[in-house]
């Protein structure tokens, strides 16, 4: 069995209710007010931590409206736009970051981020969050998941788009680096994604491969695949959020809504809770529903030596007489005593 995994004060692991992170991203609409309301509506709907991105447009990329620079994919939320339009649009001011993380220690949730650069680790350290998280699109990228890695606290990292052999490479980069707790999120990296393509039968398969836990980071619409996912062992989930798709913003049209929020807190547990453990026959409360079952019964009084037949004897509930699998064996049998209507057959009734 894998170790548990501690982030600040949650433990992650087998035995513990799911980790839900609640991704902020871009949708604060570059408004700090809207930000905060994000953190209180987030801890609000039971979310254990709120994550936010650490870049700016111009750590990410260079400012150019041509070719390979601009959204062309004809399906996507995004088309036409440039990438640096994009990040410009969607980025977390740096200075908002140490009030978001000190509303969230007000509000009893936990706040990290995603660093897109080593200029990003740095500022996230000044500000000691407690753990990091790599983003899909930077799983490759070996000299950031190295800095990430040498600051010694536990990292989450989302898997979109990666082989097996690049993630052993990221994976062996990130231990030799100095990463001793690592969570990695089964996740496909479209937005939104669709149910058919998530492939969660992956979690498993992803944590006996790199021992380790294994979570999802999911982009589809709802909460379906989450729960799914946690039946299959998921300790964290991981999904964007806002206050309401209607406000708009980069990543609005597959973000939860508070209400949605909830409910992926509460259906998450409860599909944790209904794992338990191999298990047969009557548990719990379910011991006195034995007694609603069928069983043998005198239907019609017999007298003593008088036999027992179809006629007077029947399979019907209660369950307080002898099992039905004895039927063929009392028929025909003499009762030894009076038994009215009503009751329940046992053995020291026959001769």
């Amino acid at each position: 069995m894998l170790q548990s995994i501690a982030l600040a004060d949650k433990t992650i692991g087998t035995g513990h209710k799911p980790f839900i992170i609640a991704e902020m991203s871009g949708n604060h609409n570059q408004s700090l007010e809207r930000a905060l309301a994000l953190v209180d509506a987030a801890a609000a709907a039971g979310a254990h931590a709120l994550k936010l991105q650490t870049y700016t447009a111009d750590t990410m990329t260079i400012d150019c409206s041509a070719g390979e620079f601009v959204v062309d994919d004809p399906a996507g939320l995004w088309r036409g736009r440039s990438l640096h339009e994009l990040y410009r649009e969607a980025y977390t001011p740096w200075e908002w970051h140490a009030p978001l993380f000190e509303r969230c220690r007000q509000r009893g949730i936990i706040g990290f981020s995603t660093p897109f650069d080593a200029s990003a680790v740095e500022f996230l350290e000044r500000l000691e969050v407690p753990f990091y998280k790599i983003a899909s699109f930077e799983n490759t990228d070996i000299p950031l998941l190295k800095c990430v890695a040498a600051t010694g606290k536990p990292i989450i990292m989302s898997t979109g788009m990666a082989s097996v052999a690049e993630l052993e490479t990221s994976v062996t980069a990130l231990r030799e680096a100095g990463c001793e707790q690592l969570i990695l999120l089964k996740c496909t990296s479209t937005y939104p994604a669709a149910p058919g393509t998530t492939n969660i039968l992956t979690i498993p398969h992803m944590r006996a491969l790199f021992q380790c836990h294994v979570g999802l980071s999911d982009h589809t619409m709802g909460v379906g695949v989450a729960v799914a996912s946690v039946a299959l062992g998921a300790p964290v989930i991981e999904k964007h959020f806002t206050l309401r798709r209607a406000d708009g913003g980069v990543d609005a049209g597959f973000s939860l809504e508070p209400p949605e929020l909830r409910q992926l807190v509460v259906e998450t547990e409860r599909a944790h809770q209904a794992l338990g453990q191999v298990s047969y026959g009557a548990a719990g409360d379910e011991v006195k529903m034995r007694n609603y079952r069928r069983s043998l019964y005198i239907a019609a009084a017999v007298r003593a030596g008088e036999r027992l037949s179809h006629a007077n004897v029947r399979v019907i509930r209660p369950g307080l007489g002898l099992a039905p699998k004895h039927l063929d064996e009392v028929l025909g049998q003499r009762v030894r005593v009076d038994l009215d209507a009503g009751t329940a057959l046992q053995w020291q009734h026959l001769e």
